[in-house]
């Protein structure tokens, strides 16, 4: 029996990447301020998607321009971001890989 993909996966996983909520602290004066902060520091794989893939992913409004696959974790929301230097990837959609609570691949946009 051959490998899968998933085999190979963990080798793939060569980017390290700070995993970011947003937080909120009171202003003093009724209001907050929002502040990224690092919730995790993760190795992961970053892929660009391919032209068509892209094209696809402004069809059905959710536009990405990045495959950013992690070891499985709970809490990745699309109300997280990741960190990769000084690129930031908003979360848009995210995949537990097989339903086997592995791998997440998760659909980013980075930020121009």
């Amino acid at each position: 029996m051959g490998k899968s993909c998933v085999d190979f996966l963990p080798a793939k996983l060569n980017r390290r990447v700070e995993l970011q909520a947003v937080t909120q602290t009171p202003d003093g004066q009724g209001g907050f301020t929002e502040a990224w902060v690092t919730a995790a520091t993760l190795w992961a794989a970053i892929d660009p998607v391919k032209g068509y893939e892209r094209y696809q992913a402004h069809q059905v409004q959710t536009p990405v321009s990045h495959k950013v696959t992690i070891r499985y974790r709970s809490g990745v929301t699309t109300k997280k971001r990741f960190l990769f230097g000084s690129r930031v990837f908003e979360i848009k959609e995210v995949l537990n890989q097989n339903e086997a609570n592995e791998f997440l691949v998760i659909r980013a946009l980075e930020q121009q």
